[in-house]
């Protein structure tokens, strides 16, 4: 049984899926699998200069640095029962882990705005999202992920922990750090049903005005051909947002109203919600995008030269 220090105790237990703790070991098959396509799926070619390629590189890379946050300690969940972590390290993770979700958010709006540019203004869309421009808006998205979860970590380490330490969940969340704690969280869930709310209210109101305008400029194109190329530029990023919103909404909602909903569920959609995204974006990308499909074929055709030639 952990201590406690002033109300903290000095370890929490994750329990990693509850209910299910006997096939941990067999979850942990496509987990693993999963993660591991999330790292090496996201590799993008840095020789690509244009302004969608260098969204996909940060989305990339915010993809690896979600899953790594997560991940790791989920498998020596699952792998070897460590189920310990101390309450800096867990607030740790928390922090990470919402930080590079609102940040995932902010790139898939961006990258909204990146084809309205491109379906709407194509011949300013050069002059409009410069290399500057780009990296601009990735820096003012992940300074905003930064800054909007930093009161959290702070906000819990003032909450008093009684008894509880037991986290029924594979990873630090906000809401289950709160909901352990015996003292007043009335300030806690407030602000974090602000951030969530703010940030999936704004970015996705922002996404479908987007879209909204997309589709007023595509059908006003004379060509069937000429529309059906324009929407499919689209495709791979409705796919994205559909990957990435709809666990996420799924997750928050069961965290507050969807009592029914079995604890195992829960814990499985908002795993899911973090691992699968990082996994698929590559491969949705890749499928849509001919210069990034190019360069995995010609990594993959290499990798076996090599590999023939040793």
């Amino acid at each position: 049984m952990s201590t406690f220090n002033l109300g903290q105790p000095s370890t929490f237990i994750l329990l990693g899926i509850p209910g299910l703790e006997a096939g941990h070991i067999w979850i942990s098959i496509p987990f693993s699998l999963v993660y591991l396509m999330a790292l090496l799926g996201n590799f993008t070619e840095s020789s690509l200069h244009q302004p969608m390629y260098f969204f996909l590189c940060m989305l990339a890379l915010n993809d690896m640095a979600i899953s790594s946050s997560t991940a790791p300690k989920m498998l020596s969940i699952f792998w070897w029962n460590v189920h310990g972590i101390d309450f800096d390290s867990c607030l740790t993770q928390m922090y990470f882990i919402h930080t590079f979700s609102i940040i995932e958010s902010a790139l898939l709006l961006s990258m909204a705005f990146d084809r309205y540019i491109a379906i709407c203004y194509p011949l300013r869309y050069s002059t409009i999202l410069t290399n500057r421009v780009v990296i601009q808006m990735g820096l003012i998205g992940a300074a905003r992920g930064i800054l909007m979860v930093l009161p959290c970590p702070l906000l819990i380490k003032r909450l008093t922990y009684c008894t509880q330490n037991v986290i029924h969940h594979s990873y630090c969340e906000h809401m289950a750090l709160v909901k352990l704690a015996c003292s007043d969280t009335l300030v806690n869930r407030v602000y974090g049903i602000c951030v969530a709310l703010s940030v999936m209210v704004v970015d996705l109101g922002l996404i479908a005005g987007s879209y909204v305008k997309i589709l007023q400029a595509v059908f006003r194109l004379s060509s069937k051909e000429a529309r059906s190329k324009a929407l499919g530029t689209c495709i791979a990023h409705i796919c994205a947002i559909l990957v990435s919103y709809l666990p996420a909404l799924f997750s928050f909602l069961t965290h507050r109203i969807g009592r029914k909903v079995p604890a195992y569920i829960h814990t499985i959609i908002a795993s899911i919600y973090l691992l699968v995204p990082p996994a698929l974006n590559p491969l949705v990308y890749g499928v849509k995008t001919k210069q990034i499909r190019d360069h995995v074929i010609d990594f993959f055709f290499l990798k076996r030269i090599l590999n023939y030639l040793v």
